[in-house]
């Protein structure tokens, strides 16, 4: 049969030209963007001359034009049978995806991952993907670039972890693009992404809303699981494969005045896809057997090289082959930001009609960076959904929710869809993938190394595989097999990824901080339990710390070892043990029902805060900051005693509270006074109004201390000093501001003296810097150890946590804890 061709019609050719000179493409260019290999058929086109029916519908999409409103009318075809009926190809196309709609939503409608009991409706948890238009390790970026990506606004290689952006760490600095805009704007995409990032799932969403009308209206959804055509029998081709699988009972409606003409004798599907007006969905390259993996490949090649004006979406994982298919642009999956989570979160709940448990789901998830973290991945959030909608919590137990999210990712995942994947080192089984892991994570952690260069972390593979039974005795065997190794992890398990061209790390900090939890646990050495102590006061090995207690079998040696090592924190400075000493005298003076190392907790917070605030050099409200500052939230001793947290929550802690009163009106009496001086010096209505409210605050101690009935001393002496104090007006300023300059020393002096007699307080500790941040690597690290000590499940002997609790915070003179 004669192939079929079309004319413009005048004003479709102006049409054209002006669509051309509008995007300042010339002949070539367009050639190009319909995908013509010539240029012959554009200068046709453009002259009026007769163009084959294919290329002028392609030169009209390139333009943005309906090929309909170019196009001269055709005369009815010729044939050696004038009645032979004829088929519209947008009539085919529209019949065609109607047809196969059940088709697309029986394979494409439906997910059920994991430990589901039921398969859940995909348009009701599917939440909107991010496509990132350029693979995250194809990048070429060096190590201090990365860093800066994690928000530390520092190039040092030796990171402070506690500036990280745990959420947002490693976060890729490419533009994040809608997934289904990304699809729009390629014609080949192929999406690479993490195990489990979502990338069948949003194939399948694809497949959906092309079968709906919803997306590529003039389009046909073809969804084809890869791993099932490698293994079809018979091994066929792609287009045999589609036509026996997809078997439709194609009934096309006659229409003889329809064009261009098409034979409606030939098969339906064939047309589709012969005419560009597929949707081809290519899904799980990475599925596919070793063995089978050429063919599969050089099939999809000449597939789409056939057929090239179709559209193609085919997914892999990253780093699972080497392959290379120039005509497809290579994009991949972004993990899920805040919004998504929040959103598939909201959604997976409604299914279950339990909107609240969202809510506490979200608001327990904010509470608990480490387990955020996972909730990046789509399938890890998935199985949180399911743990917490079992318990309405996460597991108390951190270490125990990251072991099912590992055997998700090293064996659930592929085992639930009956994946067999090669093993590319066959000695390596899941236990010793683990304790690799466990090395490199401990290795390079403690080097304070969050990314590597491929070849160190290949240096350290071979140096673990060279032990193992049956391992080559060649160096060159060896590192090619630590190479496969590296990506048999990346492209697996998606444990280790390549974050920027031959740089790695973790995929996530918590998976790094937990094998290296497992790496001191499996060893359980002296050595390096000591070596873990030894970075007690570093902010980055906190979650270290508290997953390596849930993990130990016994951690009485882990306790006592952090225990003397906090000790030793400013144990030679006599001013911290000074203030140690305060800490406890002050603590026993009052009169309340908790724990005596969570009032001590209480009054080292208090009045940290307070000597910092009293030591800026400033005109400032001191009074306002010092409301900031002891309006903290003193979670060490909310970490010691449960009931002092519940107490001071709802402003029950009666004697702590009026102490406190007292407290925070004597300070903002004796920072008012010191500000005083300066402000005479320096603005004179200022000082008016300082001195004004010094005489307030002065007037409220006095009210506090009546109305509490505390020390009647005081009570006098703060009525004298409210007294001597001349009061402050306009008409007397100048008075004011001369007994100020004469006695107001002596005054302030005076107020400090009854503060210190009488309540304790006052005491100018002014710490040098060096002492403020000991004392606060002493808070950190008594707090880390009592949130280790209040982990459900640790094994502890009662003798040893009670001798802990009971010699917190005291000075090193009054410490009885057992000492190596």
């Amino acid at each position: 049969m004669a192939r079929q061709t079309q004319t413009a019609r005048p004003e479709g050719i102006l049409k054209a030209k002006t669509a051309l000179a509008a995007k300042q493409w010339t002949h070539q260019d367009l050639a190009e963007a319909a995908d013509i290999k010539t240029r012959t058929p554009i200068s046709k086109f453009l002259s009026g001359k007769r163009v084959e029916s294919q290329y002028f519908i392609w030169i009209c999409e390139a333009l943005g034009l309906e090929w309909q409103e170019i196009a001269e009318p055709l005369e009815p075809p010729q044939s050696a049978e004038p009645h032979a009926p004829a088929i519209a190809l947008e009539s085919v196309v529209q019949q065609v995806r109607q047809q196969i709609q059940p088709y697309i939503q029986e394979r494409c409608s439906k997910m059920r991952v994991l430990d589901m009991e039921q398969s859940i409706a995909l348009g009701t948890i599917y939440t909107e993907v991010n496509i990132l238009e350029r693979v995250s390790g194809h990048r070429g970026m060096a190590i201090a670039d990365l860093l800066a990506t994690c928000n530390l606004g520092t190039n040092s290689l030796t990171p402070d972890f506690q500036q990280f952006d745990r959420f947002g760490m490693g976060r890729i600095r490419e533009e994040r693009v809608d997934g289904l805009k990304a699809v729009q704007r390629h014609r080949k995409l192929l999406v690479l992404g993490k195990p489990g990032a979502g990338k069948t799932t949003f194939l399948k969403r694809l497949a959906v809303l092309c079968s709906e009308g919803k997306l590529h209206e003039h389009r046909v959804p073809i969804f084809v699981t890869l791993k099932e055509f490698a293994e079809a029998d018979g091994r066929p081709d792609l287009q045999t494969y589609l036509a026996q699988s997809i078997d439709l009972p194609i009934d096309l409606l006659i229409n003889p005045q329809s064009e261009p003409p098409i034979d409606p004798s030939a098969p339906a599907l064939p047309l589709i896809w012969q005419a560009g007006k597929a949707l081809v969905l290519l899904d799980g390259l990475d599925e596919v057997r070793q063995s089978d993996h050429d063919r599969i490949t050089q099939q999809i090649r000449d597939f789409s090289d056939r057929f090239p004006h179709n559209q193609f979406v085919m997914t892999c994982r990253i780093a699972a082959q080497e392959y290379t298919f120039e005509s497809f642009t290579e994009v991949e999956m972004a993990d899920f930001n805040r919004d998504q989570i929040r959103a598939f979160v909201g959604k997976w709940f409604k299914t279950k009609q339990d909107p609240k448990k969202a809510e506490s789901f979200l608001e327990k998830l904010k509470g608990n960076p480490p387990i955020e973290e996972l909730a990046k991945s789509p399938l890890l959030l998935t199985l949180l959904c399911l743990l917490f909608g079992e318990a309405a919590e996460f597991p108390a137990n951190r270490s125990e929710l990251y072991e099912e999210a590992l055997e998700v990712l090293l064996r659930k995942w592929d085992a639930k869809r009956n994946i067999e994947r090669d093993r590319v080192y066959k000695k390596l089984s899941r236990q010793r993938k683990e304790d690799l892991l466990s090395q490199l994570a401990y290795r390079f952690f403690e080097r304070g190394e969050y990314f590597s260069k491929q070849r160190e972390v290949t240096a350290e593979i071979v140096q673990f595989i060279r032990n193992l039974p049956g391992a080559s005795e060649d160096e060159v065997d060896l590192e090619l097999d630590g190479a496969a190794v590296l990506r048999s992890i990346e492209s697996q398990h998606g444990l280790l990824m390549e974050r920027a061209r031959n740089i790695y790390s973790f995929s996530h900090l918590t998976f790094l901080e937990y094998f290296v939890a497992r790496q001191i646990k499996e060893q359980g050495s002296e050595a390096i339990l000591q070596a873990l102590v030894s970075h007690l006061t570093e902010p980055r090995w906190r979650e270290v710390f508290l997953l390596t207690v849930g993990m130990l079998l016994d951690s009485d040696r882990l306790f006592q070892l952090m225990k003397q090592q906090i000790d030793g924190l400013g144990a030679e400075d006599p001013k911290i043990q000074q203030f140690l000493s305060w800490v406890e005298q002050k603590s026993q003076s009052v009169d309340a029902p908790y724990k005596p190392a969570a009032v001590r907790a209480y009054y080292f917070d208090r009045d940290l805060a307070r000597a910092r605030v009293l030591a800026r050099d400033r005109a400032r409200d001191f009074a306002q900051d010092l409301a900031r500052a002891l309006a903290r939230d003193r979670a060490l001793a909310r970490a010691i005693d449960r009931t002092l947290a519940r107490d001071l929550t709802r402003d029950r802690a009666r004697a702590l509270a009026r102490d406190r009163a007292l407290a925070l009106a004597l300070a903002r009496s004796l920072a008012f006074a010191r500000a005083l001086a300066r402000d005479l010096a320096r603005n004179r209505d200022l000082a008016l109004d300082r001195a004004r409210a010094l005489a307030r605050s002065l007037s409220l101690v006095h009210a506090l201390a009546i109305d509490l009935d505390i020390d009647p001393e005081l009570q006098c002496q703060i009525e004298r000093l409210k007294g001597a104090l001349p009061t402050p007006s306009s008409e007397n300023r100048e008075a004011f501001r001369g007994w100020w300059q004469k006695h107001g020393l002596a005054w302030r002096k005076e107020l400090r003296a009854v503060m210190i007699q009488h309540r304790n307080i006052g005491t100018s500790w002014q710490f040098s810097d060096e002492q403020e941040g000991m004392l606060q690597q002493y808070y950190d690290a008594n707090l880390l150890l009592v949130q280790c000590l209040n982990l459900p499940d640790i094994v502890v002997t009662r003798s040893l946590r009670q001798e802990i609790e009971e010699t917190l915070l005291l000075p090193i003179a009054h410490q009885t804890i057992d000492r190596l």
